[in-house]
């Protein structure tokens, strides 16, 4: 693992040799206008929260984030495929254990079936362990005559309505911090001690997914995949042998929307002098908080990990180009994820003049679908909630536009977990208003159950095959 030291110690030596951001300070994007973030009431206990973060020990390493970013400059380049999934938000009152293993699970899931299915490699991020922080439209909320602040996720405040819970605490980025350490010790597990042996996927299956439609197709490719790595077998190669089999590589990310949470555990890289956000092995930017000049983009710019940034209607080409500039002015191959939310009735229009101009400008980039943020919907029992169509729908509009421009569709970004919630419509399980009340736990916005994120999978895999035939036949004959 790459050694990493506290930024006073190497901090000059950093700067001096970062030639993407010589300009760059630790924190510098205090002064830029800082959107979508809480006002603390107590400077005190605010500075005392930051000071232990900073003598924290980091929750990822730089090598790490460089072995995600060489993995997106294949992705980047089509030669691989993009899975980030997990979490709306991450919640202190529903962490166990189990919960993380059934949303890893599904995700490992979805990733057989579109290396099985597709034939092509598949790079895993999760919505895991520091995704606590959220956006939200209005500074409040008001309920009959009582208006208190809005709930910005568990690392800020708490979502009981009452003023004491809804009050900013910095103790909760200390608590974050805890249980994403803990979360990424289990997941490291998981990954690296033989839960993820594909030997291993039946018994992936969980129960309630076994009612539906998805789970036939899947025993049917497990049952495909056991004949593949029996003849495998045959010839030498099995977990033992061959690695690949046993283990994976599971990356996290979240939103970097709390920077006092994100400065605290950005740590220089000793064997680069460079510096990495130790926080997650990526980060995003949101679409109400990537302003170029505003203090999110600031402050990422200056770190080395991968970035994405969201893509909204809004987006114009100008600031397109803008950002991917600022925040990859050497145009280093994996650094920018563009996750493009447009809402299944927008892409068609707007993203073509996007990648247009990004092609036309020579960047490289992993153009993501992120298919659930722009079709939310309030149903008629006041529940916000997404239906499974329109999300198919914009990932489909999403595939259709790079196949005209001749652009390799990157990847997929879901809103999902392992657990038999009942917050997104349709699907083959045919979630309807009626049902939405059953399970509906999510902290701000609806999910996608296990067994609809792996039929989408199933969808998304003759997707990529299609895809992968229409290249092949467009090549010219040797």
């Amino acid at each position: 693992m790459t050694a990493i030291q506290g930024p006073s110690r190497v901090a000059a030596k950093a700067q001096s040799r970062s030639s993407s951001a010589a300009d760059w300070s630790l924190t510098g994007w205090r002064s830029r206008p800082p959107l979508q973030m809480p006002v603390y009431p107590d400077a005190t206990t605010l500075a005392n929260a930051e000071a232990r973060l900073r003598r924290y020990p980091p929750l990822v390493f730089a090598g790490e984030a460089r072995k995600l970013k060489t993995a997106l400059a294949k992705v980047a380049a089509g030669d691989a495929f993009l899975l980030q999934g997990g979490d709306c938000a991450e919640s202190f009152a529903d962490f166990t254990a189990n919960n993380i293993r059934d949303t890893f699970r599904v995700l490992l899931q979805m990733a057989v079936v579109l290396t099985y299915g597709a034939g092509v490699p598949v790079v895993k991020l999760g919505r895991m362990a520091g995704q606590f922080a959220k956006p939200r439209s209005s500074n409040v909320e008001k309920v009959g005559d009582v208006e208190l602040p809005s709930y910005r996720g568990d690392n800020v405040n708490g979502i009981e309505f009452t003023p004491e819970a809804r009050r900013p605490d910095p103790e909760r980025m200390v608590q974050a911090y805890n249980q994403s350490a803990a979360t990424l010790n289990l997941l490291r597990a998981f990954a690296q001690g033989g839960y993820a042996d594909l030997h291993e996927v039946n018994r992936w299956n969980l129960d309630f997914v076994r009612n539906s439609p998805a789970s036939g197709k899947y025993e049917d490719l497990a049952a495909r995949l056991d004949e593949t790595l029996n003849f495998m077998a045959a010839c030498g190669l099995n977990s033992a042998t061959t690695p690949q089999i046993a283990e994976t590589d599971f990356f996290t990310s979240h939103e970097a929307l709390l920077l006092p949470y994100e400065e605290a555990l950005t740590r220089v890289d000793s064997t680069s002098g460079d510096w990495y956000d130790c926080s997650a092995h990526m980060l995003w930017i949101g679409d109400r908080t990537r302003q170029p000049d505003g203090a999110h983009v600031e402050f990422l710019r200056g770190v080395r990990n991968p970035i994405g940034f969201k893509c909204g209607p809004s987006l114009s080409v100008e600031d397109t180009l803008k950002l991917i500039d600022t925040l990859n002015p050497s145009n280093e191959a994996g650094r920018i994820v563009l996750i493009v939310r447009m809402g299944a009735d927008n892409v068609a229009n707007k993203l073509p003049p996007l990648v247009r101009a990004v092609e036309r400008a020579g960047k490289s980039v992993v153009w993501s679908c992120d298919p659930m943020h722009g079709n939310t919907v309030t149903a008629s029992n006041g529940r916000k909630t997404r239906h499974f169509d329109n999300i198919l729908r914009e990932v489909k509009e999403f595939f259709a536009v790079h196949r005209a421009e001749g652009t390799h569709p990157g990847g997929v970004h879901f809103e999902m977990t392992g657990q038999e919630v009942t917050e997104c419509m349709g699907g083959s399980t045919d979630i309807t208003v009626e049902n939405l009340d059953e399970r509906y736990e999510t902290l701000v916005d609806p999910r996608l159950n296990a067994s609809q994120a792996l039929e989408l999978a199933f969808l998304l895999a003759e997707q990529l095959k299609a895809e992968r035939l229409s290249v092949a036949r467009a090549r010219p004959a040797v």
